[in-house]
């Protein structure tokens, strides 16, 4: 028979993850295909070109614009500090001088005698992506980052907030109905993903904050709570860089809920372990979970364990439930990680799907395929 397969919550102590780590723009790529990576390792690098200030020399100095070049202390190109000379003109038989300083540190990028204006380039920002998971390097995307491949358990949150963390998984309650609460925070919890149970207080958010907590996982949060720790009314439901200093994942929903026992024994059996958690979170089209992975040793975690429960993963065989291949059938190629633009301009996570009758190879939302049991 088959099973429905839609972005819901997994929970699963086996899954083969692939997740692209992908720089804004080109860079450098600083690991090979095949490559052991930590989740703190930096696998691209790249920079941000720096703010531009527009600085209007012509009416700062009091001169015509095409006379602008010759007030410049520095040629073009030249690095400047903040609040050094860049310009200056003397007034009438220079008796008075005027000098204009820079509102930062850069450098002269251009000045134009049409318009009388420089054009000051601040420092480019450095980029860095880190590998997010321990894995190995399964795919460089030259110039622009890798796909990392990691085996392990997995647990999908149903809300997230906060970027990517990492750290050695803590269990702080003695139950999955427990509540999360700021006593049961310790220093030695500093750098750790703790565990709560079936909810946490903002105080205790503030004291995990406080003590360096990289991450909490529970089951629930009161949305009064949550409000007062991002500041502001949580808008459009697309998360994952709130600067709040602490990644938080909800199993179950909001107000007190106890943690499912799947996940709370998921993730009991691996105290002590490394792990990393996202907080990013999109509930519209191309859906994006919360997660928990858990990577196994190398030599851990077999390659057909994903598949288990219906799940989808590469080599599974499948049945398309919509058009225009509907009641095709075919194994799965590739897992995309990131999201798919359609013909309708919808952005979503897709299969590529080699067909097997008339062969041909197929891009399907995930969610028009059925994961066929064997």
């Amino acid at each position: 028979m088959g099973h429905a397969y839609t972005p819901g919550l997994r929970v699963t102590p086996h899954a083969v993850l692939r997740r692209e780590r992908r720089l804004p723009l080109k860079g450098q790529v600083l690991v090979r295909q095949g490559d052991h990576v930590g989740p703190q390792d930096v696998v691209a690098r790249t920079e941000l070109p720096g703010i531009v200030q527009v600085i209007n020399l012509a009416a700062r100095l009091g001169v015509d614009h095409e006379k602008v070049p010759g007030t410049l202390v520095k040629p073009v190109g030249a690095d400047v500090r903040a609040g050094e000379t860049v310009a200056e003109a003397r007034g009438l038989m220079g008796l008075s001088r005027r000098v204009v300083t820079a509102p930062a540190d850069g450098f002269i990028e251009s000045v134009s005698p049409v318009t009388g204006q420089l054009l000051l380039r601040e420092p480019a920002v450095p980029v860095e992506v880190s590998a997010y998971v321990r894995g190995t390097v399964a795919e460089v995307i030259p110039c622009e980052g890798v796909v990392v491949e990691a085996r392990g358990a997995l647990l999908q949150g149903i809300f997230g907030v906060g970027g990517e963390s990492w750290g050695t998984v803590a269990i702080a309650v003695e139950g999955p109905d427990a509540e999360l609460t700021p006593v049961r925070l310790r220093p030695e919890h500093r750098g750790h993903v703790v565990v709560g149970g079936a909810c946490v207080t903002y105080e205790a958010l503030m004291r995990a904050r406080e003590l360096g907590v990289s991450a909490v996982v529970v089951g629930g949060i009161d949305d009064l709570d949550l409000r007062r720790l991002l500041g502001r009314d949580l808008g459009v439901a697309i998360t994952g860089n709130e600067p709040i200093g602490i990644t938080v994942v909800l199993t179950e929903g909001f107000g007190r809920i106890r943690m499912a026992d799947r996940s709370w024994e998921l993730l009991a059996a691996r105290a002590g372990r490394l792990a990393s958690v996202s907080g990013a979170t999109q509930i519209r089209a191309g859906v994006l979970r919360p997660e928990v992975v858990v990577p196994e040793p190398e030599e851990h975690g077999p390659a057909g364990a994903e598949a288990a429960d219906g799940a989808l993963a590469v080599g599974s065989l499948v049945r398309v439930i919509r058009e225009p291949w509907f009641g095709a059938v075919g194994r799965v190629a590739e897992l995309p990680a990131g999201l798919h633009r359609l013909e309708t301009e919808a952005r979503v996570r897709v299969a590529v799907v080699d067909l097997i009758k008339g062969g041909g190879r197929a891009i399907v939302p995930r969610a028009n395929v059925e994961v066929i049991a064997s």
